[in-house]
């Protein structure tokens, strides 16, 4: 939404946390694929995103998924945000284990503009491995800071973290503020607001065509009711799906089935399935 509104007005950075190296403390905190699948329970009723509920094989580790999204960044830079939307979608709705080679390089050929078989190869590249723990040290720099006051800063290996997702906003006078952890949306609006008044804001659109021209990853049902939202108002759900019928309905749109909702993608955007495999179809 804060893309939507502000658009290449701002320019942002993805630094990755680096939760886990290994399984062990996710099965010393009693964690299983069956508490983690069931989390996702939670989360899909609260938040309205799209889960597959399903237990996993066993428990994975995040770090090598962390540096897939670092060696894209290297290389290409700015498909890093793909690529992690594309681990994200396919980590919440397909049985894709992080620490799999194979299933991770099947997500990822699916992204556009990026080569899976390099990325994966440069898992373990010494650039890619210090890049990493460059990222790793920068969000363990939390201590003290606006959001630990919050109680929205975590600790896991001995270092006060921000956790995801934390906006570290910056102007050119660098002045910087805080919006640590999950926040409403509008939160983040506020510190942006208070940053630089003189920016350009851009009003929710009547018509999600807009939307999806904007987004052309695609974009689920309540990333586009969020989207149209006025102001505080409760996003409406079931009339952004509606009117999201309605384009496809037109041609101007393509509904793609994802955990119990959909990826919607403008039509023209669409060239084959493998476009969406990566969050709605993968069978990794």
């Amino acid at each position: 939404m804060i893309e939507w509104r502000y658009g290449d007005q701002l320019d942002w950075r993805l630094v990755l946390v680096g939760l886990s190296e290994d399984v062990s403390r996710y099965a010393e905190h009693g964690f299983t694929p069956l508490r983690m699948a069931s989390s996702g329970l939670m989360f899909r009723e609260r938040y309205g995103m799209p889960f597959a509920p399903n237990p996993k094989q066993r428990l994975s580790a995040s770090s090598r998924a962390c540096r897939a999204v670092i060696a894209a960044r290297r290389e290409w830079p700015g498909s890093e945000w793909r690529v992690f939307r594309a681990l994200q979608l396919a980590n919440f709705n397909t049985p894709l284990l992080f620490d799999d080679d194979g299933q991770m390089r099947e997500v990822l050929a699916a992204v556009p503009g990026i080569d899976a078989d390099w990325v994966i190869a440069q898992l373990d590249a010494p650039d890619v491995l210090a890049a990493y723990e460059q990222d790793k040290a920068e969000t363990r720099t939390a201590a003290g800071s606006p959001t630990a006051l919050q109680g929205k800063a975590g600790n896991s290996d001995g270092a006060v973290r921000y956790t995801a997702p934390s906006l570290l906003l910056e102007n050119s006078d660098g002045r910087r503020l805080e919006a640590g952890g999950f926040q409403p949306v509008e939160a983040y609006d506020v510190v942006i607001a208070n940053l630089d008044p003189t920016l350009e804001r851009q009003a929710p659109p009547e018509d999600p065509g807009a939307l999806l021209d904007f987004f052309d990853f695609g974009l689920t049902t309540q990333e586009v009711a969020a989207l149209m939202t006025q102001g505080n108002d409760r996003p409406d759900r079931t009339a952004a799906e509606a009117a999201l019928m309605a384009l496809v309905s037109e041609g101007r749109a393509e509904r793609h089935a994802l955990g119990g909702d959909a990826l919607w993608m403008a039509a023209d955007r669409i060239h084959d399935d493998s476009v969406v495999a990566a969050g709605a179809s993968s069978s990794a």
